[in-house]
């Protein structure tokens, strides 16, 4: 696709638009490479992902792409054998985490079953590397900083350079706070070239000995390490140095552990661009309000209510555009500051868009074609470089044109033949429209020529057209229609503007004829045929709905055959089990009394064969009630609710029932007593009223206070925050809380180091250890009671 003319149509304003939406800078990189694809299959594979991601964002949000940075830059150096800085390892974990997140968000799509047509196959490709993202993980925070979980040794020198700067400050802390404070310009501890100090006045230099490292712009007061910790100064110095070798050797630990792995870093971060893009692409289609275009298999247009992308859609005007069906030429004629020109620009802007895998600004149902280019000749293409005239400029791009156009190119004249003699330039439009209609491509074509409303009517796959004016406000409405060739409107702005009324009727005899009705003619024929295609959109929607509800019938028809079956087969297995157990304990009488028969000496007793009878008429099975309104109507009556007065069998005494504790138990009141009884053993009985009832008094009270399950420390003083952990971990044990969180910042990490040894020692404490990185990584300590 040629850039001049993407360019003329303002393409680059669409891709600016879109970039707003992206959030990671392979997704920028994405918006900034997009172009129209020529290819159908290609077409169609762009704008399934934004169908994919337009369902996404309605259903679900959007897909989870957090802010990234481009890594890139960080794998060459890995594959050079570099080792890498906290920041980058960092950001490489981001994108490794971000691929993890992304990962699950589909399958859990797929789960649900969400119907998508290419996302699904995008994702498949992510590849997790969890072990690399889990020490990544546990190593570097966001911001790069290394934590104490990177290696036992970094932990074992945090925790001895926390000592020391203890010591450090329990030292100065005494220098300051004490007699010698009066020999201080002001009682705090500061920093000099990395070392402790405290603020001397110049007289007593030498009060504290020790080394001079700064002094203020006075000179009044110096910032003097004193003789007495020096040592300590010396010993911190040298745990920071160890703990700095032991940061490097972990980051090149760590450069080492992702280095193998660069091809599918590069690879996951090319994805999740992708993803990005897709998501810009839904975004910015649900903000355009723009509909998901069809590909047609004749390359046909048929664009329904289109606007211009770059225009606010309340205030543009929507026009329909046929193009590539009955005909593949349009001559839109009729004065200047009609919209002739948008209207070609919306053309042109829309094909592109679509064949970019974009929404476009038109109501559903709307068709593009696929064109290999589109050629714009719009605009003032006059040139002073070039010393060239409007009309040399435009003929010099025309003719770059039509040495490159075939039948599957679109061209976009504007003004086709302007700039010359009038009678010259008619004769070379339709020269030019002539050539370019030989070579089957698709053209439109704006003009004020009157000679090319008959070219409209006497070539083959061409029609007229012209934007509309109204002649009651004298203004153009903008809007475009088809096969009505454009006019003067001159004898309806004369009789606007006071003509004598038998002028005007005069003009109109002279100028009636069959002209006019060529023109009524040829816009009923356009009118038909747009309610034609306007016909064809609804019947397709009947189509698609009456299809959807076909296929939901026959899935929920095949579902309940399959349950119908399911069913029949499992009465059927209940039904021989009942026969079989049924003849099993039959043919048991039946021998029994054999048995009895058998034995001369004894004879059969009554109730012997009573209890017989009995125990086989046990063996049939119980008839449905729900037939029987009497039967059911007593059954209704015996059944147990609560507040019932009962019996209790086997006790023989009145209670009154609580609630049913189980399927076949209930809890009862007999007295004083509470029990729990089979409903075996109850039976519903009516009580009369008494006349004086016992009142039964309840009391109830209790109240806890409440403690909150986080205590924030931050800003607080080092002696303040323990203090106030002291107290709020007693009150959590009291509460039951099996676990809280005590927040208290990074800072230096001092008072962090203070709280976490003070939880060392508690022995209330079963174990603590900081949040995870999302929840504010060693900026927070969760502790866990005994």
């Amino acid at each position: 696709m040629n850039s001049k003319s993407m360019l003329t149509l303002e393409y680059d304003k669409i891709k600016n638009n879109l970039r707003q939406f992206v959030t990671t800078p392979m997704g920028e990189r994405q918006v900034t490479k997009m172009e129209p694809q020529t290819q159908r299959a290609d077409v169609a594979n762009l704008l399934a992902q934004t169908k994919d991601g337009a369902d996404i964002l309605r259903l679900k949000g959007e897909i989870p792409i957090p802010k990234l940075l481009e890594i890139k830059q960080y794998l060459k150096r890995l594959d050079i054998g570099a080792t890498l800085n906290g920041k980058e390892l960092a950001a490489i974990g981001r994108v490794l985490r971000a691929t993890n997140e992304v990962r699950l968000f589909f399958m859990k799509l797929d789960d649900e079953e969400l119907k998508l047509a290419s996302l699904y196959e995008v994702a498949a490709r992510l590849q997790v590397l969890p072990e690399v993202n889990k020490r990544l993980l546990s190593a570097i925070e966001a911001d790069g900083y290394v934590t104490d979980e990177a290696s036992t040794l970094l932990a074992s020198l945090r925790r001895a350079i926390s000592t020391t700067e203890n010591q450090l400050r329990a030292k100065l802390n005494t220098l300051i706070h004490g007699n010698s404070a009066k020999y201080l310009s002001d009682t705090v501890i500061t920093i000099r070239n990395d070392r402790y100090v405290i603020p001397v006045k110049q007289e007593y230099r030498t009060r504290f000995g020790g080394v001079v490292h700064d002094q203020s712009a006075s000179g009044q007061t110096l910032f003097i390490e004193p003789r007495e910790i020096v040592e300590l100064n010396n010993r911190l110095k040298q745990q920071q140095l160890s703990e700095k070798d032991e940061i490097a050797r972990i980051l090149q630990e760590l450069s080492e552990l992702v280095a193998p792995y660069t091809p599918e870093l590069e690879d996951n971060a090319g994805i999740l661009g992708v993803f990005d893009f897709v998501n810009a692409k839904a975004k910015y289609a649900s903000t355009l309000n723009a509909t998901e275009p069809l590909l047609s298999a004749e390359n046909d247009v048929y664009l329904r209510h289109v606007w211009h992308p770059l225009l606010l859609q309340k205030q543009a005007v929507k026009n329909d555009i046929m193009l590539g069906r009955d005909y593949k030429a349009i001559v839109v004629t009729g004065p200047n500051t009609g919209g002739k020109t948008i209207t070609l620009k919306t053309l042109g802007l829309v094909q592109l868009m679509g064949q970019s895998g974009l929404f476009i600004p038109a109501f559903e149902e709307s068709r593009i074609g696929i064109f290999t280019e589109i050629f714009a000749d719009i605009g003032d293409e006059q040139s002073i470089e070039q010393s060239l005239s409007t009309f040399s400029a435009h003929m010099t791009n025309i003719v770059s044109i039509l040495d490159r156009i075939d039948e599957h190119s679109l061209v976009l004249f504007d003004e086709l033949g302007a700039g010359t003699d009038p009678q010259e330039g008619a004769a070379l439009a339709i020269a030019i429209l002539d050539y370019v209609g030989a070579q089957s491509s698709y053209v439109v074509a704006t003009t004020h020529y009157p000679e090319l409303k008959a070219y409209g009517y006497e070539r083959p796959q061409t029609i007229n057209a012209s934007m509309e004016f109204d002649s009651e406000t004298l203004r153009p409405t903008y809007r475009l229609l088809i096969g009505i060739p454009g006019r003067s409107n001159a004898l309806e702005i004369s009789q606007r503007l006071g003509l004598q009324p038998q002028i005007i009727a005069q003009a109109r005899q002279l100028t009636a004829g069959q002209n006019q009705d060529l023109n009524d003619m040829i816009q009923d024929l356009v009118e038909k045929r747009h309610q034609a295609e306007e016909e064809t959109v609804g019947l397709h929607h009947e189509l698609t709905k009456a299809q959807q509800l076909h296929q939901e019938l026959e899935a929920k028809y095949e579902t309940f055959l399959q349950q119908k079956n399911t069913q029949l087969e499992q009465a059927r297995q209940q039904a021989n089990e009942i026969v079989a157990q049924a003849t099993r304990k039959s043919d048991e009488l039946i021998a029994e009394l054999r048995q009895l028969r058998l034995h001369a000496s004894s004879s059969v007793k009554e109730n012997q064969l009573i209890d017989a009878k009995t125990r086989m008429n046990q063996l049939r099975q119980p008839t449905n009630l729900k037939q029987n309104r009497v039967l059911r109507h007593a059954k209704a009556q015996q059944q147990l609710r609560p507040n019932d007065d009962v019996l209790v069998k086997s006790y023989g005494q009145r209670g009154v029932l609580i609630r049913k504790a189980t399927e076949h138990e209930w809890d009862v009141q007999i007295g004083i007593l509470k029990m729990r009884v089979n409903d075996t053993d109850l039976e519903k009985i009516k009580v009369a009223p008494e006349k004086n009832k016992k009142i039964r008094t309840t009391l109830s009270s209790g109240s806890q206070a409440h403690v909150s399950t986080s205590l924030d420390l931050r800003g607080k003083r080092y002696e303040e925050a323990l203090v106030e952990v002291d107290r709020y971990l007693d009150a959590a044990i009291l509460a039951g809380y099996p676990s809280v969180t005590i927040i208290h910042g990074k800072g230096t990490g001092a008072l962090r180091k203070g709280i976490t040894d003070y939880l060392a020692q508690s022995s209330s404490v079963k174990s603590f250890n900081f949040t995870p990185p999302s929840a504010g990584g060693n900026g927070a300590t969760v502790v866990y009671f005994k």
